[in-house]
């Protein structure tokens, strides 16, 4: 199997991954993966990186457009389908079967959960259609480890990657799981949160991140009007992050936070720009952990913030 791991890796980088890994079937009992395909004895893991470039915009606050885009859109529909199809293509043609995952966004299993990533009015709650928890998979597949805020860190890209699998029925070398190595529980990535929505032991109330992730917090969003949020009786806390938000009272906030225009594809405008991965990056590349250097340091000056303008 060795040439068919080497053919595997090939074919994913060749058509877009920027690393591969995988793990053996017993590290994913009682998992999804088994539900979906029960022959599966091999969870292969194409991890594509989001361009540091990506947020570059974000991060100096002069343009939103390009992480959801770039970032977010093309890797999720364009760049990781074909990967996955050429990869499965390769499987096939030495006689196995290679089963595609990609994530539906729009699918959640617990009823009143959400993604802050897609329009909540446009998702499926409760749905029994088994799906791998991505992350996890990632973790058990020898991708990187898990931090603190739940993203998965890797040496080469810290926070900055999304993923794609396939489930299969040959037998191929897992590569090792990862040892925690990267996150030391610093807290960086719920200082940074412009909503608050991180808690100090990596609790996150999704509710509370989809309505800062699309700018709720005026000190991070140039978009935003003088008059947002008039009428609502906690339009200072909004503003402020201090507010906060349940599966009930979030969606009204969400429905008149809409300054930015949305990408296809039903992805919601990031205006935090991932706001918790990017200080993880940043503390990751001031203590030296990335073995990917760069001529310069991502964050080149202090954070920046806007003054307070609501009339």
């Amino acid at each position: 199997m060795s040439n068919l791991r080497e053919q595997i890796i090939n074919a994913a980088i060749t058509y877009g991954a920027d690393f591969v890994c995988f793990g053996s079937a017993d590290r994913f009992e009682n998992t999804n993966a088994l539900k979906i395909f029960d022959k599966t004895k091999t969870v292969i893991c194409l991890g594509f990186r989001v361009l540091r470039g990506s947020l570059r915009g974000v991060e100096e606050g002069t343009t939103y457009y390009q992480y959801t885009t770039t970032g977010i859109e093309t890797i999720e529909e364009t760049v990781m389908p074909m990967a996955l199809l050429k990869v499965c293509g390769v499987i096939e043609d030495a006689g196995f079967m290679g089963v595609p995952q990609k994530k539906n966004q729009l699918i959640m299993e617990t009823m009143g959960e959400t993604n802050p990533e897609v329009n909540h009015n446009e998702i499926f709650t409760g749905m029994r259609e088994p799906q791998l928890d991505f992350s996890k998979s990632a973790v058990l597949c020898g991708a990187g480890e898990m931090g603190l805020s739940g993203a998965v860190l890797t040496e080469q890209n810290g926070p900055f990657q999304r993923f794609g699998f396939i489930l299969t029925d040959a037998e191929i070398e897992p590569t090792p799981i990862k040892e925690k190595s990267l996150c030391d529980n610093c807290g960086e990535c719920v200082k940074a949160c412009p909503g608050n929505a991180i808690d100090a032991d990596g609790t996150i109330n999704k509710w509370q991140c989809a309505v800062y992730y699309r700018g709720a917090n005026m000190s991070k969003n140039p978009f935003m009007p003088s008059d947002a949020y008039e009428g609502f009786e906690n339009r200072e806390a909004i503003v402020t992050g201090e507010a906060r938000f349940d599966k009930d009272s979030a969606p009204e906030v969400m429905d008149h936070t809409y300054f930015y225009p949305p990408i296809k594809h039903a992805y919601v405008s990031s205006i935090c720009g991932r706001a918790c991965d990017r200080a993880c990056y940043i503390h990751l590349e001031n203590e030296g952990k990335l073995k990917t250097a760069f001529k310069s340091q991502f964050r080149k000056r202090d954070d920046w913030k806007l003054s307070n303008i609501l009339k």
